[in-house]
């Protein structure tokens, strides 16, 4: 990685390069960084939306589902125009629009015991916004398995909750705790 940030570079990232927590440092950390989102909906969206504009280097996104009418209003990567598209496709063409030097790798799949090895292995951090606990558990099997950070939400109607884990950490507790 460069030594010093293009100016293009401090330019876009002012507001986050001022902050003492993040610094070039933290920026070229940003930069460098790999997470896996699964589920490109309601959580997905604007989880790979910020972390798009906030420069993290390589995003994967991970869903088997087109855009349907039902998504528009709450999943902001999406438009009209959009509808009976490959969610992936779409949030990929949009995210690389918002930033050109974010790297988007697509999977236009569901995840499951057949992909997961393969697929987890080559980021840091895994964003599940899947909404069903069978996807839930697996990811953090895994994630457990290959010392993974995750990051899991959900969401019921009014109400959010969301989790950090870092299973470096050995008091990180397992996803499964939270949900028995």
């Amino acid at each position: 990685m460069r030594e010093t940030l293009k100016k293009s570079q401090i330019e876009r990232f002012s507001r986050q390069l001022i902050l003492k927590d993040v610094g070039p440092k933290g920026q070229k950390k940003i930069f460098s960084s790999k997470i896996l989102i699964v589920g490109v909906g309601g959580l997905g969206c604007p989880a790979a939306e910020s972390l798009v504009r906030a420069g993290i280097g390589t995003i994967g996104l991970i869903d088997n589902d087109i855009v349907s009418l039902s998504n528009i209003h709450r999943q902001c990567l999406f438009t009209s125009k959009d509808l009976k598209k490959s969610k992936v496709s779409v949030a990929a063409k949009k995210l690389r629009e918002i930033n050109p030097s974010t790297k988007i790798k697509t999977y236009k799949s569901q995840l499951n015991n057949k992909n997961i090895k393969n697929i987890i292995k080559n980021y840091e951090i895994i964003i599940d916004g899947t909404d069903n606990f069978k996807t839930k558990f697996l990811i953090n099997d895994y994630c457990i398995k290959f010392k993974k950070k995750l990051v899991t939400g959900a969401i019921s109607k009014f109400d959010g909750h969301v989790f950090t884990f870092d299973f470096n950490d050995k008091k990180t507790a397992s996803l499964k705790n939270f949900y028995q």
